[in-house]
């Protein structure tokens, strides 16, 4: 049998990165498995994503080197996976990983399999090509782990009972009749608190991750107890300190605007240079809540400058956003991003100069491996201004004029890679942030951009009842997952409170039947990662904490109970509160790792403000307009024309009036239908924050 590499005709940007190397990789699917199991081979499993740095490095010493690869051939079936395409293989084999080895994963995951029912029996991360760091050699790893596969059967055998009971243990284990009570909202916020960085802002030391999850529990917190009439300064003083170092980092790109994976340093100073569409979506919309809460044009500069950037380069000119851009140019890490003070200086007036090398560090030593320079706002623009004898509008007018010049500028060099496939999930979480910076900063390109996401998915991924997980150059395929659903229903409400358009609840309902009916766990509550329908894996798992990603069951089970106040529909409150009470024991054990579960646990304990309007013209849009000006993440808000026909459930008995009408429930407790603008507006106060200096 004649083997080639068959990398060639996928969608994956990252597996058409590997097309062709010398391995004969295949894709994951039955003819690869089944080729392994007739030949009696065990399976070289290697996941990465296009954007990942390490997983470049190591094709570039290994999978492109001739003779690592015939040793490949030769001794496994080798299969590549994206793990964005494929996050359910990704999670069971991340998992098993960190059992075997007993260390956290990351990606390039490298992982060996049995042929005949895959099973995990050695892995590790990136191996180098050559012995170092305590490391075998690639090749010589590769020998040695086939070797144990053909003289240790029945160890492999036995450590199989043991992966699966091991994972089987890490399930959720709690019960439909557990009580759910407050107590992880609480525990929650002082865990953050302990885990700090009072200095810089974040959580932990280095390498420093955004968490936009952990934020918005604290945003939420500080909202819950100032309508409770409480006033927890502390949870609102760590997001507000976070948000503005992030945003003066490194982190974030002064010149092109989006938020890069993560900082290597405690500082923010300077990022992975990866940029992920699902990092960015879920912070767009942060720092759009949060200018609610104090009107800091700041706040709202950052929001401009995601929402340009992925409007610019991130969005399919048939509507999807893109996934990722690259860490890596013309094959060094940053090299797009970087600057000298000689470069700058060239480019840039004399004025111009003198602030803008004061604000980013170019007076200072290098920052970027000691030889170049990182974009870092070293100085506050009072400061600025203070020290150059200069007023802040001035400073701010010179920034902007050197920013545009260097964006140009940098416009011309080589651009890192951009991974161009359209997934569901990522998608949805861009949509939502989208949503909610348009409504918010009163900015409709954002909402027509989103619009034409949402479209895009709708018209691309649903399919005969069905989401698919992802589309590239017109062709969607694979099974979506429970975040694909889960993020998107989240997605379309909140466009609704936005724009309300004819079809795009019915769309978010059958998204919500078919979540039910095809990931819903019916003995032990809450929803696994893959369908019924799903091909058969090593393992069905069931994730309720959050990760890079919110909880697809957090998300599940908050907008289910959105819904099912909205409708009066039973069945979305119980699945809901099933999740909950599935997920209860590790809530409990580890509150704020499960920070999208909180924000639904907050929601059945105090059932969210459902408002209705029904109207039209320029009086249905004032009404609108008065609900979105404030923060009020308690309250779901619909304003619909009085037109829109077939209403689904509870909502066919909010009836138009000859003027406009709205209707406010409170859970399953309804006041009387409200006419009057002052009497409308007095409703909305009580449940929502007004902004503070």
């Amino acid at each position: 049998m004649t083997e080639r590499n068959l990398l060639g005709e996928e969608t994956s940007p990252y597996l058409l990165q590997h097309a062709d190397n010398p391995v004969h990789w295949q894709p994951w699917g039955e003819a690869a498995l089944q080729a392994a199991r007739d030949r009696g081979k065990p399976i070289l499993l290697s996941v990465g994503y296009s954007a990942c740095h390490w997983c470049h490095v190591m094709a570039h010493e290994s999978f492109e080197d001739q003779d690592t690869a015939d040793l490949m051939n030769a001794l496994f079936i080798n299969i590549k996976v994206d793990r964005e395409e494929r996050p359910d293989i990704d999670r069971i084999y991340q998992t098993a990983h960190q059992l075997i080895t007993r260390r956290a994963g990351g990606w390039p995951l490298t992982m060996f399999l049995t042929p005949a029912d895959q099973t995990p029996f050695f892995g590790g991360t990136y191996f180098p090509g050559e012995a170092r760091h305590g490391l075998p050699s690639f090749k010589e790893l590769l020998v040695r782990v086939e070797e144990y596969f053909r003289e240790h059967r029945q160890d492999i055998g036995a450590q199989r009972e043991a992966i699966h009971t091991a994972m089987q243990s890490l399930e959720p284990q709690g019960r439909m009749q557990q009580e759910l009570d407050a107590r992880p909202l609480a525990a929650a916020r002082e865990q953050l608190e302990a885990v700090f960085d009072a200095r810089h802002g974040g959580f932990g030391g280095a390498p420093k991750f955004p968490h936009p999850s952990n934020l918005e529990r604290l945003l939420r917190h500080y909202a819950t107890a100032r309508l409770a009439g409480r006033d927890d300064a502390a949870a609102r003083a760590m997001l507000q300190q976070t948000l503005e170092c992030m945003a003066n980092g490194g982190l974030f790109d002064h010149l092109g605007g989006g938020f890069s994976r993560y900082s290597v340093d405690a500082e923010w100073m300077i990022p992975h240079f990866e940029k992920m569409l699902y990092d960015n979506g879920p912070l767009l919309g942060l720092y759009a809540q949060a200018f609610q809460l104090r009107h800091d044009q700041a706040l709202a500069g950052v929001c401009h400058g995601i929402a340009a950037w992925v409007m610019r380069e991130m969005q399919d000119p048939l509507g999807g956003y893109y996934s990722s851009v690259d860490a890596d140019s013309e094959g060094e890490e940053g090299k797009f991003y970087v600057w000298t003070p000689e470069q700058v200086q060239a480019s840039l007036s004399v004025d111009e100069y003198r602030v803008f090398s004061r604000r980013f560090g170019l007076d200072r030593a290098a920052n970027f491996e000691g030889r170049a320079w990182h974009l870092y706002a070293y100085q506050s623009l009072s400061a600025v201004a203070r020290n150059g004898s200069l007023d802040e509008a001035q400073v701010t007018a010179l920034l902007a004029a050197a920013r545009d010049k260097l964006f140009r500028i940098r416009s011309t060099r080589v651009h890192p890679g951009l991974d161009d496939k359209v997934l569901c999930s990522w998608n949805a979480l861009m949509i939502k942030g989208m949503a909610v910076a348009g409504r918010t900063l009163e900015q409709p390109e954002y909402l027509d951009s989103a619009e034409r996401a949402l479209d895009f998915v709708h018209r691309n991924l649903w399919r005969d009842g069905h989401l698919l997980a992802t589309s590239k150059d017109g062709h969607a395929h694979l099974n979506a997952y429970l975040d694909d659903y889960a993020l998107l229903i989240d997605a379309v409400l909140s466009m609704l409170e936005c724009r309300w358009r004819d079809g795009d609840l019915e769309f978010c309902l059958a998204l919500a039947d078919r979540l039910l009916d095809q990931f819903m766990d019916l003995e032990h509550g809450g929803f696994y990662f893959t369908s019924r329908d799903h091909e058969p894996l090593f393992h069905r798992n069931k994730p309720m904490s959050d990760d890079a990603l919110p909880s697809g069951n957090g998300i599940a089970a908050r907008t289910l109970g959105r819904l099912g106040h909205l409708l009066g529909e039973t069945r979305y409150l119980q699945a809901a509160e099933d999740c909950l009470r599935n997920a209860w024991e590790g809530i409990q054990q580890f509150p704020h790792a499960h920070n999208s579960l909180l924000d639904a646990l907050e929601e059945v304990l105090e059932p969210p403000l459902t408002v209705i309007i029904r109207g039209r013209g320029r009086e249905l849009e004032r009404w609108q307009r008065r609900a979105l000006v404030h923060y009020a993440p308690h309250r779901l808000c619909l304003a619909i024309p009085e037109e829109a026909a077939e209403l689904p459930a509870l909502l066919a008995e909010r009836r138009p009036a000859d003027t406009t009408i709205a209707y406010v429930c409170h859970g399953h407790h309804c006041d009387a239908p409200i006419t009057d603008f002052a009497e409308y507006a007095a409703v909305l106060e009580k449940s929502e924050i007004s902004p503070t200096d």
